[in-house]
């Protein structure tokens, strides 16, 4: 599945992608720390990893990828990930459960969505 539109939203920080005739707005840090990169999913099995503090997380760039993917920058230097469309389709149809996810996780991490210098990444799996 292609998507008909791809728009940057810039004041309200949200992605509109618009596939044959569902339209998702995408925030931008939740497209930010449910990034498709290797750093917040992991290599292979691993549990997804906990990204804090990018609430006010903006982007910066998007590059298409061929025809079938768009490439992200944000402005923290994350641009690693590569948006297929299935995956922003994805993230589209489950934004609704993924955030809720996203919220119980940080909850249970102790971190928080604001962009607080203690904030950053989580890997439940590692040791402190």
């Amino acid at each position: 599945m292609t998507p008909q539109s791809i728009i940057l939203k810039q004041a309200s920080k949200q992605l509109q992608v618009e596939f044959a005739g569902e339209v998702f707005l995408l925030p931008y840090e939740y497209l930010r720390v449910f990034s498709p990169s290797a750093e917040v999913r992991g290599h292979g099995n691993q549990e997804m990893m906990i990204v804090g503090g990018k609430k006010h997380v903006q982007i910066t760039n998007i590059e298409a990828v061929g025809q079938y993917a768009i490439k992200l920058t944000f402005d923290d230097g994350h641009d690693s990930g590569l948006y297929n469309w299935k995956t922003l389709y994805e993230l589209g149809r489950e934004y609704s459960a993924n955030w809720q996810y996203y919220l119980q996780r940080l909850a249970t991490a102790g971190l928080q969505r604001t962009n607080d210098p203690s904030v950053g990444i989580f890997n439940p799996k590692q040791p402190d």
